[in-house]
């Protein structure tokens, strides 16, 4: 081919790529980014989300009949070609289920900008699991409109559509387009978003992981900012507002199992999709290979915390909270005020293998435990020593006791002598060691009801200590368990409370 006809035929299919993705979302994700968005048979779970969506914004995804007839609560949505004429509802809820890593997020940045350049007048709130995470998400958005070609070939937002980001908004959590007074906000939980309407919501992944997916008071937190502050955002001239939300699925009471367990399932339209099944095979095999996928699933099922993390993050299926021994701990924001406090401090020193130290400082306060200070390391002793040395100083413990097992009374009389060196004589006079005489899987399973009701959390808990959290939450009744130390631990501050720890004591070694 002559010079003069490849440069045409460049420009000619430059062209062509161009007015597709003006009229498809597929195309327009191809265009932007064809080493992502290969093809239908490369990457077809792309091809098909993408397509869904289109459906979705085109209002394409239905059911048929009049409004407010009793098939729109049994019958299936289905996807159309075309809008029909014939009486039906248009679908304004899609719950989109995948697993992580597949490209979920980007294809949501991706299909607010083009929604953007398909109506400059579209109002779209997001949110995130925190601040850090909606601002980029945010930032995806507003830098792929505003951004300009790198390589001649190259195309860019700007290529496709006209709009463009107003100069001077600089904020990437709220900005407008021109010629708008508010296009975009998003917000981490939590946050506010008072006196803005949406036209589209979207909510990606607002439980962060397992730690979160344990704590049903934090998951209740999530759903109660979800249908109060986030869910009575919806533009006046729209009536209700259509709606995204994309979840990598946890629990049965995330806002997903909550939604489909209510009379509202009916107006959801459920994209969901395991990362194997026998039916299907991989769901993509470019981005994560059958090979892969088997070694990581021997892998986890070793144990039963980590097959619980893998059977909901591969294949959507939420945690069996059945099989946990804690159903969950009260938390607190201020402890009660003008009461005595009692300060103590429970530690069980790692022996080897994998173990964790757990390093509990509470304070007893009108009978309840309040957790205010956790250290969970399996990091060496000489370290560890210091950190419950300095737990000790920093919250005036009256009362300290360290498990003598193994080598718990070299850690305890480290600990005392440091302290002393430290002229902390007081705190040293409190330093107890002893030994554990009880087994351990009994303590933790009869202790676990009165932990339970006795033993306090600040609200943050799963983000202070969230190794911690995990394997406390994640304890199972049956089966292996990765780490038992946290547990441990609140038997061990259950029975010094009630006066039912069954110790021996140590005689005082020299140097004490």
């Amino acid at each position: 081919m002559k010079a003069k006809n490849l440069e045409l035929y460049k420009i000619v299919l430059r062209e062509n790529k161009v007015r597709k993705a003006r009229k498809s979302f597929w195309h327009y994700c191809k265009a932007l980014a064809p080493d992502f968005y290969k093809s239908k048979k490369e990457t077809p779970h792309l091809w098909e989300l993408c397509n869904l969506l289109d459906a979705f914004n085109e209002k394409r995804i239905i059911k048929y009949g009049p409004k407010g007839s009793a098939s729109h609560k049994t019958a299936d949505w289905i996807i159309v070609d075309k809008i029909p004429t014939v009486p039906h509802i248009t679908c304004l809820k899609l719950m989109i289920n995948m697993p992580p890593q597949h490209g979920k997020s980007r294809t949501l940045v991706n299909f607010s900008q083009y929604l953007f350049g398909k109506n400059e007048q579209e109002r779209i709130i997001t949110g995130a699991y925190n601040d850090d995470v909606a601002s980029d998400f945010g930032r995806y958005v507003r830098d792929g409109i505003s951004e300009e070609k790198n390589l001649e070939d190259q195309i860019v937002f700007s290529d496709i559509f006209k709009s463009k980001v107003k100069h001077g908004n600089s904020s990437f959590k709220k900005w407008a387009l021109e010629g708008q007074f508010f296009s975009f906000l998003t917000t981490g939980l939590g946050g506010s978003v008072t006196g803005k309407g949406a036209t589209i919501k979207i909510t990606d992944d607002l439980v962060k992981g397992i730690a979160e997916a344990l704590n049903e008071t934090h998951l209740q937190k999530i759903w109660l900012w979800y249908v109060g502050t986030f869910g009575s955002r919806v533009s006046a001239e729209e009536g209700e507002a259509k709606e995204i939300m994309c979840f990598t699925r946890w629990s049965s009471k995330d806002p997903c199992g909550i939604i489909l367990d209510s009379p509202d399932a009916h107006k959801w339209y459920v994209h969901k999709r395991e990362v194997w099944t026998e039916e299907q095979g991989m769901l993509c095999p470019a981005l994560f290979n059958r090979d892969a996928y088997e070694d990581l699933k021997a892998m986890s099922l070793r144990n039963k915390l980590t097959a619980m993390i893998f059977w909901a993050n591969y294949h959507q299926r939420t945690i069996d909270v059945m099989g946990r021994l804690y159903s969950g701990f009260g938390t607190y924001e201020k402890m009660p005020e003008g009461a005595k406090i009692i300060k103590k401090l429970y530690c069980d020193t790692a022996e080897g293998g994998g173990d964790y130290l757990c390093s509990i400082v509470y304070y007893e306060i009108m009978g309840l435990i309040y957790v205010v200070d956790v250290v969970y390391s399996n990091e060496d002793a000489a370290i560890t020593e210091k950190k419950v040395m300095e737990q000790i100083i920093k919250h005036d413990v009256s009362q300290a006791e360290i498990e003598g097992n193994n080598g718990g009374i070299y850690f305890a009389r480290n600990v005392k002598r440091m302290l002393k060196a430290k002229g902390c004589r007081r705190h040293a006079s409190g330093v107890k060691y002893f030994k554990q005489t009880g087994n351990k899987e009994t303590r933790i399973y009869s202790t676990s009801p009165w932990c339970q009701e006795n033993i306090l959390f600040p609200v943050n808990w799963s983000d202070k200590w969230q190794q911690f959290c995990i394997d406390v939450l994640g304890y199972s009744k049956e089966g292996k368990n990765a780490n038992d130390d946290g547990p441990d631990v609140l038997a061990g501050i259950c029975e010094s409370t009630t006066g039912k720890i069954k110790i021996k004591a140590i005689e005082r070694p020299a140097g004490l």
